[in-house]
């Protein structure tokens, strides 16, 4: 079959709305046919991936993730963070920022978080007269900060492509991703002072309570950071332990959910998610396994190599190319697909791999609200009911906000690498 033909088949099917995975496969399948390779050698991927024991993590952590934005949950930490930092100006959208943040780090999907809480954040801000730009713009933005953080499906699938320590990329992305939350914070708290929105003034009897209706929630942050790092467990029991927690906490502590009948939906729901993943995961392994096979990377690395000279330019340029994938594909594809590519070249800029991958997802997360077809705005409009125009001109000053982060996070690589060296974990 004549190779424009299917290039123009496939690319029909992709605008007609056929799951990403089966584009990628039927690319591969291609490509290895037209070698007189072994078709099979696609599928071989998914059984390869299968025997890594970090990949465990990824369905034990969305399933904590989705258990936790179905139950109450999101109102509790709402109302804590509220308690907590209402008396500071701008400090309901702090809330926001935060909430939201902590949401996308357990459930690696800034979607989730927009739909999940979107419906309960925007509301709030409006009420509390927040102009609505600037509102529509922080809820949407919000769901995808936090992916630097632990535990980031992201961050997990990164270290087993690039084969490097997920334990290290946890502490890597946490100075970073500090300072993108910083970043919109301070943004955040301009605009409550120059819109002199009214703020919730402090009582220790809210925060007390606050703190007692969120007590189930507060440990899990440090079962999963202390434990790692306190050597009591590793990142994969670490999910295991986080799911298990996070079940009896919505079940039987707060009742939230019914064990028999909101469980089973929610576990098949995350695990939909799931088995996204891992069918992008087996067919695009598979094609780069062809594009490794025909030298690619090492076509790319001679052509950057001609025509980049320095580590700085390589950098930009990097930076200006992971924002259009970010914008064109989803963040599990993207470093499935893209990383093995770049990770060579990027070794001989001596760009360290674990540096390389907090770029690499900071840059994702503009790429998901970056107009013309970032997945958020898109994901934004439906859920608020919004133009796409509308939610685009809402987000673009935080784009540059978060820019202006991510050109410290690439050029001051100590911000990722520091706290690996000062806490020396292996």
């Amino acid at each position: 079959m004549n190779t424009w033909v299917v290039v123009v088949v496939l690319a029909l099917l992709a605008l007609l709305g056929a799951p990403l995975f089966s584009i990628i496969g039927g690319i591969a399948l291609y490509a290895f046919d037209q070698e007189g390779i072994d078709t099979s050698s696609v599928i071989i991927e998914l059984y390869r991936i299968a025997e890594t024991p970090t990949l465990i993590a990824i369905p034990l952590f969305t399933f904590a993730g989705y258990l936790l934005a179905e139950s109450k949950s999101p109102q509790r930490l709402v109302t804590l963070a509220r308690a907590m930092f209402g008396w500071i100006p701008g400090g309901l959208a702090i809330v926001v920022l935060v909430t939201c943040a902590f949401f996308t780090a357990f459930t690696g999907a800034s979607g989730v978080t927009i739909v999940a809480l979107g419906g309960i954040t925007l509301p709030i801000l409006m009420k509390e007269m927040y102009p609505e730009r600037f509102s529509l713009g922080l809820v949407t933005a919000s769901g995808s900060i936090g992916l630097l953080f632990p535990p980031s499906l992201p961050i997990i699938l990164y270290g087993i492509i690039a084969e490097v320590s997920i334990d290290q990329l946890f502490v890597a992305g946490f100075l970073p991703g500090i300072l993108l939350v910083s970043f919109v914070g301070l943004y955040s708290v301009r605009v409550g002072v120059r819109t002199r929105v009214p703020r919730v003034e402090f009582s220790w009897s809210s925060l007390g309570a606050a703190l007692k209706g969120a007590a189930w929630e507060l440990p899990i942050p440090f079962i999963i950071i202390g434990g790692i790092y306190g050597g009591a467990f590793t990142a994969t029991e670490a999910s295991a332990v986080t799911a298990f927690y996070v079940l009896i906490m919505v079940t039987l502590l707060y009742r939230d959910m019914s064990l028999f009948k909101d469980v089973p939906r929610v576990m098949k729901e995350s695990m939909v998610l799931v088995g996204a993943i891992l069918a992008i995961l087996g067919t695009a392994l598979g094609l780069t396994n062809y594009l490794i096979d025909k030298e690619v990377p090492q076509q790319l690395f001679e052509f950057v190599r001609g025509n980049v000279e320095s580590k700085v330019a390589f950098l930009l340029i990097l930076n200006l190319f992971l924002l259009v994938v970010g914008m064109m594909m989803d963040i599990f594809s993207a470093i499935i697909v893209v990383v093995p590519l770049i990770l060579p070249i990027a070794r001989a800029f001596q760009v360290d791999p674990l540096h390389l991958g907090i770029i690499f997802l900071t840059n994702l997360e503009i790429g998901y609200l970056t107009p013309p077809v970032g997945l958020n705005l898109f994901l934004s409009s439906l859920r608020f009911k919004k133009s796409i125009l509308e939610v685009a001109r809402s987000v673009l000053i935080f784009i540059a906000i978060m820019g202006m982060a991510l050109l410290i996070i690439t050029y001051v690589p100590d911000l990722s690498l520091w706290l690996v060296s000062l806490l020396g974990i292996q």
